[in-house]
Parts: structure tokens; sequence; C-alpha cells
């Protein structure tokens, strides 16, 4: 059996870490995400997605995730039956985070990543006394 959901959208909410009384860490999100089929003169729609992250991944969207971010998310759906305050039967569906990714671009994101914010190493002035000249003398091989 396959229950795997790939998600990417923006954040509705300002992500709140919160944790349960043993002491772990979840968070509880949604994002939207663009519908792709709209009829012509039709306005713009999106779905509104709940997720649930645990532990670590929980830790690493509240730090670098805020409203507004866009986030690619992996994981798998749940649902739950339940009866509200009125004695009515409902069902919730959301999906659990497994894997958490940035897709926005480093101006949108603020700058909050920090494997952007410093600059790739330059070799402009590198020291070509480290590599040594190969000498083509391969003239016996068959190929």
């Amino acid at each position: 059996m396959i229950n795997s959901v790939v998600l990417m959208g923006r954040l509705t909410y300002e992500p709140e870490l919160r944790s349960t009384a043993n002491g772990i860490s979840y968070i509880r999100l949604q994002i939207a995400c663009d519908r792709k089929y709209q009829r012509s003169g039709e306005e713009r729609k999106a779905d509104f997605i709940d997720i649930t992250a645990w532990r670590q991944t929980a830790e690493f969207i509240s730090r670098y995730f805020h409203k507004g971010s866009m986030i690619a998310i992996t994981g798998s759906i749940q649902t739950d039956n339940y009866t509200d305050n009125n004695g009515n039967k409902k069902k919730s569906v959301t999906v659990v985070a497994d894997e958490v990714s940035f897709c926005g671009s480093k101006s949108e994101s603020g700058g909050a990543n920090p494997a952007f914010s410093q600059p790739a190493p330059s070799y402009a002035n590198a020291d070509n006394s480290d590599f040594e000249e190969i000498v083509d003398d391969d003239d016996d091989l068959p190929f």
C-alpha cells in the first residue's frame, strides 16, 4: 500500500512551535496550493491543506519558515474520525510531514536560510602548483 504526498505551497499563517506533555515538539500549519485548472474567466482558486510536523522537522519549520514562505513537503495523509461538541460525527484530514524543503528565492525568505548567507568560495587566484600534468601514454589500449 502507498500513502505518499508531495506538496508545494505558501504558509497561510505564522507557524508556532508547541510541545506535547512528554516534551515532543510539533507544529501545525496550513499551506495554500494553487489549483492547476480553472475555467476561462474564473477567479484563481487554491486548496488550503493542513499539515502537522513532529520533532526536528517541526523545529526546522519554526526556525526558517514564516507566513507567506514557499515550502515543499513530502509526507503521508492521515485521517481521524471524531464527534464534535454537538454530537455530530466529523472527519479530519491532515498531511503528516516527513521532509520539508525551501522553495522560494533568497529574497522571498528574507535571507532566512543560513546556507545561503555566505558567499561561495572563489578560486580565481588558485595556485596551480598542486596539480601535476597527465601524460597520455595509453597507445597500447585497444579502444
